[in-house]
């Protein structure tokens, strides 16, 4: 009786063991399975072409100006450019002076995107606790203020764009070759025949239409001039401190925002427990079943050499939202089209990166969602929403896909989690050198941010 109730114990405890085994391969071979699937996919052929370059690792940020090659001493500048708001002094009205900056529609946790449905950088007041409370001051009338016509897109993983906005203006390379008739129609995208980067072309354009002013004058009264001497010690002096050094230094920045510590990159990296199981599958879905990576296949998970699609969503002004400055007339709805002129390019936008999307809020170009889990559920059903864009020029990529309800749960967990930086204020500096609160200094932000 002893000698059988020990054979039966050793029985059980052994197959208890096997069973830890089975599922730790189980585990294991599903790891093996989101490799090799990612090997397929992968543009090198590995699934290692997905790790983003480490932040301070500037040779290896692909796809730089060789106009501007990033320095350290650029990408600080550039930080403390990019969060300043004594730049603001183009204002419409007084009470604006010195209130807005760059970062007043691009927070870091808010992934570098507006915190409401349309970021407004010189008119607007107040911030809230992450950009939501931010409104029109009344003395400005609503055609008046620095508002975006469609949603900002983040300037995260920018090392791997070539040409900057929705539509790929800027710059003079890329998709951009060949549309040098375009480029004099429009005294701001005439920049690109400086021969620039997208980056280092649509922020010297950025500082104008957002109303901001750099010149010795300013750099000296504010304290940026020595760090513009060491950034620029080969342009000469009377060209050092102006806009066009202004945009490359917030460009060589811009080029380290990576969300290098999301766990799908850690899992990338060989720490295969960063990302749970439902992460996991979740990344099966994406690069496999959802098709996600016939679009989004670059490191940052953009499309790279870019690319254009109409998915026929919502713009800005059909989302129900009050808005300003956009309307039926306004260019930046046709996306592609609205800068080529061409008709095959009409209500055809980029495919944007993906990484910390999860807080953002507000998704696509017409803010028309308010979740990933939105926009997962509209790719899932595969139907256009605006009566506007034809049906011939949907892209076929975008079709029913059948996902189940524990499919589209997987698919939102990695999109929100497994590919969520957690710590993007570390790429925010802790302050600018005029002291001034910051992203925004009127009187209502400043209470909001704790700077009084």
């Amino acid at each position: 009786m002893k000698r059988a109730f020990t054979i039966f114990a050793v029985l059980i405890i052994a197959g208890y063991i096997l069973s830890c085994q089975h599922e730790e391969l189980s585990g294991l071979s599903f790891d093996d399975d989101l490799e090799e699937l990612l090997n397929l996919k992968s543009s090198t052929g590995s699934y290692k072409g997905y790790i983003l370059p480490e932040s301070n690792d500037y040779v290896s940020l692909p796809n730089q100006d060789p106009k501007n090659p990033v320095t350290g001493i650029k990408v600080e500048l550039g930080k403390m450019l990019f969060f300043e708001p004594g730049l603001g002094l183009e204002n419409k009205y007084a009470p604006s002076k010195g209130t807005y900056s760059c970062a007043s529609c691009h927070l870091p946790e808010r992934g570098f995107t507006a915190g409401r449905f349309q970021g407004i950088a010189d008119g607007a007041m107040g911030f809230g606790d992450s950009g939501e409370g931010r409104f029109k001051n009344p003395i400005y009338l609503g055609d008046e203020v620095d508002a975006q016509g469609a949603r900002p897109l983040p300037v995260i993983n920018t090392t791997f764009v070539s040409n900057a906005l929705w539509a790929g203006s800027f710059g003079s390379f890329g998709v951009n070759v060949g549309t040098e008739n375009v480029w004099r129609q429009d005294t701001l995208i005439e920049i690109n025949f400086k021969g620039l980067q997208g980056l280092e072309a649509n922020n010297a354009r950025a500082l104008i239409v957002h109303r901001q002013v750099v010149n010795k004058a300013v750099t000296d009264s504010l304290g940026y001039t020595e760090m513009f001497d060491e950034a620029f010690p080969e342009i000469p002096v009377e060209k050092r401190y102006t806009r066009e050094t202004a945009a490359f230094a917030i460009a060589a920045y811009f080029r380290t925002i990576l969300t290098n510590r999301a766990p799908f990159q850690r899992w990338l990296k060989g720490e295969k427990n960063a990302m749970n199981q439902q992460q996991k599958e979740g990344a099966m879905l994406f690069f496999g079943k959802a098709g996600c990576a016939n679009c989004h296949n670059s490191p940052s998970l953009n499309a790279f050499p870019h690319r254009f699609f109409a998915l026929g969503v919502n713009n800005l002004y059909q989302s129900g939202f009050t808005v300003f400055r956009t309307g039926t007339e306004d260019l930046r709805n046709l996306g592609r089209g609205g800068f080529t002129k061409q008709e095959e390019d009409m209500h055809k936008f980029k495919v944007p990166q993906l990484y910390n999307m999860k807080n953002i809020g507000f998704y696509f170009h017409g803010a028309s969602k308010q979740s990933l889990r939105e926009v997962v559920e509209y790719f899932n059903a595969g139907v256009p929403e605006n009566p506007d864009v034809p049906a011939s020029q949907i892209s076929p990529l975008f079709h029913p896909l059948n996902l189940t309800s524990r499919e589209v749960d997987a698919l939102v967990e990695f999109l929100e989690h497994g590919l969520y930086d957690p710590d993007m204020k570390r790429y925010a500096p802790q302050q600018v050198l005029s002291g001034n609160c910051f992203p925004n200094n009127d009187p209502i932000s400043q209470k909001d941010l704790g700077c009084n």
